[in-house]
């Protein structure tokens, strides 16, 4: 098992009833001598581990299709495996997928290896294009890239980032051209200063980037996924005590020092993630619970509800959270999962899941359901030599 960071834990507020503004709140805050061990979650792992190499197959997907004739020799598509981190050789990659690509011998004089897609391939990602032209989920699309910048203090961010989450997001591949550019009221391209060197909370260079910026705020769209379910009572709830949805792995359960931690922790006031609570002290349970929020309604913007955790931590750096994600995600193992399968680590909102079932299902996480069924569809390899 692995061992996550100290555990905090707050005392009562010393003045302030829960609908004060959260500006006001003024509380203190102690340690708990206590660790929290990460346990694995079977259900939550097969959520990610079924769709290993997915993102591979529709990135070679993309790459073949960006060809005139749908096809590429395969020394040309061999320099591509570390920008789309490929598990083996290119080659070897092909072969393993039969139902999505085949490879060939060209008919030139030099009869090089080539790939191309299989036509069960292409058709998917054609009936998959309907969906992204579809107005509603269009419309809907722009919504959660509007929510997304709104989340920014100065409602920008560079396209890097956003193409770090466009596939969990439910972008197009090319969202500039067919996305972004339909809607000229909500966005607009912008250079803007980024602070990187790829360390995540150690921020020095200053580089002049281009980004994506909201045209203006949109006030109806400022509503937390969390806050959804509140319908009339939603007056009622700002500034008050709502409690984040809660589950643990099987077997799993926290100490009883840290179960009071996290059920004091919980009748904190919850500020939406659409406000700027930087004020606060960032190292004060209410903080943390703000960023939690953030965290919360970044995840809750997914089609996938899950992403990989240096997207997030990237994220999260830029917005000016530095390594608070970080401890976030150590200290809620109840609201967030992270699991270490396929190679990398993913960060999956719990609540977002019954088992393995992903409650909400997108149509695009129902294409997706159907490339991984291709993925494994057995076909005897026939020899391309």
């Amino acid at each position: 098992m692995l061992s996550m960071c100290h555990i905090f834990s707050t005392n009562r507020f010393l003045a302030a009833p829960f609908f004060l503004p959260h500006c006001l709140l003024i509380f203190n805050r102690t340690f708990v001598d206590a660790r929290i061990k990460w346990v694995r979650d079977p259900f939550l792992d097969t959520v990610v581990e079924r769709e290993k190499n997915l993102i591979q197959c529709l990135s070679l997907k993309n790459l073949l299709l960006s060809s005139p004739s749908i096809s590429l020799p395969i020394s040309l598509a061999s320099l591509h495996k570390s920008r789309l981190n490929l598990p083996a050789t290119v080659i070897n990659f092909f072969l393993k997928y039969p139902s999505l690509f085949h490879v060939f011998r060209s008919c030139s004089g030099l009869c090089l290896p080539y790939v191309k897609l299989t036509p069960e391939f292409l058709t998917l990602h054609q009936e998959e294009q309907e969906i992204h032209n579809s107005l509603l989920l269009r419309e809907s699309a722009a919504q959660r890239l509007v929510k997304l910048l709104m989340l920014t203090r100065a409602c920008k961010i560079p396209i890097s980032i956003i193409d770090d989450l466009k596939f969990d997001l439910g972008l197009p591949e090319n969202y500039c051209l067919e996305l972004v550019s339909y809607f000229p009221e909500y966005f607009r391209i912008c250079t803007l200063k980024y602070e990187e060197n790829g360390d995540i909370g150690m921020r020095k260079l200053y580089n002049v980037v281009v980004g994506l910026e909201l045209v203006s705020w949109k006030e109806e769209f400022a509503m937390p996924a969390i806050m959804k379910g509140f319908g009339d009572d939603l007056g009622s709830k700002r500034g008050r005590a709502i409690k984040f949805p809660m589950s643990l792995a099987p077997g799993f359960d926290l100490q009883r020092k840290v179960k009071d931690w996290v059920e004091e922790w919980q009748c904190l006031p919850y500020i939406s993630p659409y406000e700027d609570a930087f004020h606060l002290a960032p190292k004060s349970d209410q903080a943390e619970k703000w960023t939690v929020a953030v965290l919360h309604e970044i995840l809750s913007l997914l089609v996938s509800k899950k992403t990989e955790v240096k997207n997030v931590l990237k994220l999260g750096d830029y917005l000016g959270f530095g390594l608070r994600f970080k401890k976030a995600l150590a200290h809620h193992p109840g609201i967030f999962y992270v699991s270490n399968k396929i190679r990398t680590q993913t960060i999956v909102l719990r609540e977002a899941f019954r088992k393995d079932f992903l409650l909400d299902k997108h149509p695009l996480m129902g294409m997706r359901h159907r490339y991984i069924y291709l993925m494994n569809k057995s076909r005897k390899r026939k020899s391309w030599l």
